[in-house]
């Protein structure tokens, strides 16, 4: 714990004036944001005696070792420069609204030349219409399907619709009426657009025009006669009005607005939010936070409509906005709102009549979201406490491993051999944490080496992290007598933001690249969250006694001693310790046993996933991708120029030089690499045009990089973590 006086700035120091203020950590992590009007008297209040201070203000001020502040001119400013940095460090201390669940949204794609009816869940697009959201996606479904028959609007994927346009026949909702069909031309596209229009019309409540002119049609066509069209009408209205009574109405003067709601203990708080269009509730939504600090009502509020609004692409402003109590000061609140809408917006408190009764609503919905939060959570608090409780106890640690690490290898019989690094903090899966590794220093298989090098390299870059934040107290350096290189061979940091390249590991597990560079080599942190910037208290490998005696020695060879490890070996599910001829074997109904066998299953399958997509773009590689420099857009370009690889083999460097794009040098290694050989030359990175001179560095430019972006977990764009599931052959591809 820091005292706050040591790093408490002089009054004299901070200005007076509004701006943004950020506390960080030790490890020079931003741990909370906070805004002011007059820096000087809100950071005065922080630096006051620690026994006055709020308990969780009391932690935060602590933690801290530093804070520094942003001059702006407006609290509007300071207000989006705020949300703008909680979005970008996510701070540990700051108030976070967060949902287990993603909520559905009706869709239309407005930005498409046949706009289509969807159901769309998380970040929202140009160019789409949404409404909602809704509880479930069926509501949805059930919705649309009424609504069909009246705007017979496409809800088809892109490839029926082509395929449709292809064959000349319509999908089946195009044969019963609930499609106008424009894949086969049945109406144009301008045509289509103005049923889409008319549909988001009616979604966003401009119902009774709608509703009017179909009554008036009915009755011209059976003054004239044509019953069966007048009958298909009236089926028409009673469609729309049923749609109409699955959202009943609240406010009666087609009020658009959204009332917010919050129910809160001292400890958590509910928000719930109702959107009212027309005078219908149209969608509902709720999110719970944990009150990290100390926090008024007015200011849960105001970070709910920034968490609300604040996105480019999140919900529009309505006209009005009822929330519990206001923001203080309400002013610049309301200045940015009204900035987003482009026009007045009105945030108050409803005192009486209808609005104030659907408040009460909304409330009782907060009240109930949060008791139900809580019920769930208080037996899940105490059962991950109880097994990390069991697990210190079991593992003689000194406290409760809040943050553990698990490593696993995974290989098909010895080809393709991956590492998995997953991350457990609370007992919690981390994902964003996730990383990944492909084994360089050797080729084959060996479990043991693979591990070895996969902690070495993992730890090598917390100790480049470490010892850029200048913590070294008694001068020895990261990775003394181990090669321990945190930097890439020409000792500039590595392109993508941490410590850098790493040199190749030699054949005995040991690093042999360049010596560490001095801190002033290093970049200066800046407080977003590291890859490896955040040491476990615990590291868990999937194996026994001889994957975890790799795992000891890579770390005592880092000089790292302040990290315990252990093994969970699948036979027997024994818990192994480095040094110990005997294994802990913990109860089968141990709590603890039953996290390590979680982040043991969970480090697997990242493992398998990983390898998988490896050895799928292993099979689904050719001859193109020896040609060094040459990427995915100009391989396209060439196949589309010439239709086939045949076709390009028979061609001369003088053809492929009239590909847009190719040069007569990448010709001739083109030619040369379908011929058979690739021409001897340095490699090209391909992001960078760089020669790259390090065979280590030419590994990471074609994918074989240390670690997977946040939220990835297979090298395939937008692939979740949480895609591919454990395999039964995990036999195989060990």
């Amino acid at each position: 714990m820091a005292d706050p006086s040591s790093y408490r700035p002089k009054p004299g120091e901070i200005p007076d004036s509004p701006g943004v203020y950020r506390f960080r950590d030790e490890h020079r992590r931003v741990i909370y944001v906070g805004k002011a009007k007059s820096l000087r008297q809100r950071l005065a209040n922080y630096f006051q005696d620690l026994a006055g201070l709020h308990p969780r203000t009391r932690t935060m001020v602590t933690t801290a070792v530093s804070v520094e502040w942003t001059v702006v001119s407006t609290e509007v400013e300071a207000l989006q420069l705020e949300y703008s940095w909680i979005k970008e460090y996510d701070p540990r201390f700051n108030v976070k609204y967060r949902d287990d669940k993603s909520y559905p949204y009706l869709a239309v794609t407005m930005n498409e030349e046949f706009p289509r009816v969807q159901v769309m869940r998380g970040h929202k697009k140009k160019g789409v219409r949404y409404f909602g959201p809704y509880g479930h996606a069926w509501a949805i479904r059930d919705t649309v399907d009424l609504l069909l028959r009246v705007f017979p609007v496409r809800t088809c994927s892109t490839g029926v619709f082509k395929n449709a346009a292809r064959t000349g026949r319509p999908c089946l909702l195009g044969y019963i009426g609930k499609c106008s069909a424009p894949c086969v031309e049945r109406i144009s596209a301008e045509e289509h657009r103005e049923l889409a229009e008319e549909f988001c019309d009616f979604m966003a409540g401009r119902t009774g025009a709608h509703l009017r002119r179909l009554e008036q049609r009915m009755t011209e066509a059976a003054e004239e006669m044509e019953y069966e069209r007048a009958a298909r009408l009236r089926d028409d209205i009673g469609a729309l009005k049923k749609a109409m009574e699955k959202s009943a109405v609240v406010l009666a003067d087609a009020t658009d607005a959204d009332l917010i709601a919050v129910a809160e203990d001292e400890l958590e708080a509910a928000v719930q939010i109702f959107h009212v269009r027309g005078g219908r509730v149209r969608g509902q939504r709720g999110w719970v936070t944990d009150k990290v600090e100390e926090i008024t009502t007015g200011a849960l509020v105001e970070h709910a409509l920034q968490q609300l609004y604040g996105e480019e692409t999140g919900d529009a402003v309505p006209r009005e906005v009822l929330v519990p109590a206001l923001p203080d000061p309400v002013e610049p609140v309301q200045q940015w709102l009204t900035g987003r809408r482009g026009s007045g917006v009105s945030l108050r408190v409803p005192q009486r009549g209808d609005k104030r009764a659907l408040m009460e609503t909304v409330e009782r919905n907060a009240q109930q979201a949060l008791v139900l939060h809580k019920t769930k959570r208080a037996s899940d608090l105490t059962t991950r406490s109880r097994a990390l409780e069991e697990i210190a106890d079991a593992l003689g640690l000194d406290s409760a491993p809040l943050r553990i690490e698990c490593y696993d290898i995974s290989h098909l019989q010895g080809d393709d051999v991956v590492a998995s690094m997953v991350v457990f903090e609370d007992g919690l899966a981390r994902k964003s944490e996730y990383r990944r590794f492909q084994i360089k220093s050797f080729a084959g298989q060996d479990d043991v080496r693979s591990m070895h090098e996969v902690i070495t390299r993992r730890f090598r870059r917390y100790l480049a992290d470490k010892e850029r934040t200048g913590e070294w107290s008694d001068g020895e350096e990261p990775g003394a007598g181990t090669g321990g290189e945190v930097a890439g061979v020409d000792g500039t940091p590595a392109p993508d933001g941490t410590a850098g390249a790493e040199g190749a590991l030699g054949p005995d597990g040991t690093a042999d690249g360049p010596a560490v560079p001095s801190a002033s080599t290093l970049t200066e942190d800046d407080g977003r969250p590291k890859r490896f910037a955040y040491p476990p208290q615990l590291v868990v490998v999937d194996g026994g006694a001889p994957q975890v005696a790799a795992a000891h020695r890579a770390l005592d060879e880092l000089g790292i001693d302040d990290i315990a490890v252990c093994g969970l070996a699948k036979r027997l599910e024994e818990v192994w310790l480095p040094g110990e001829d005997d294994p802990v074997v913990l109860p089968r109904t141990s709590e603890g046993l039953y996290l390590l066998q979680r982040v043991r299953d969970e480090a697997h399958r990242f493992a398998i996933s990983y390898q998988r997509v490896k050895r799928a773009k292993r099979f689904r590689s050719g001859p193109l991708d020896d040609v060094p420099g040459l990427g995915e857009t100009r391989k396209q370009a060439l196949i589309k120029h010439f239709g086939s690889v045949k076709k390009l083999r028979a061609a001369t460097v003088e053809q492929i030089c009239e590909v847009p794009g190719i040069g007569r040098k990448t010709a001739e290694a083109i030619t040369a690499a379908l011929a058979g050989t690739v021409p001897a030359g340095p490699a090209v990175n391909t992001a960078t045009g760089e020669i790259v001179d390090d065979m280590d560095d030419v590994g990471d430019m074609v994918g074989m990089d240390d670690v997977e972006e946040p939220g990835k977990s297979g090298g395939s764009p937008g692939e979740p973590v949480s895609a591919g599931a454990p395999d039964d052959r995990r036999g195989l591809e060990r």
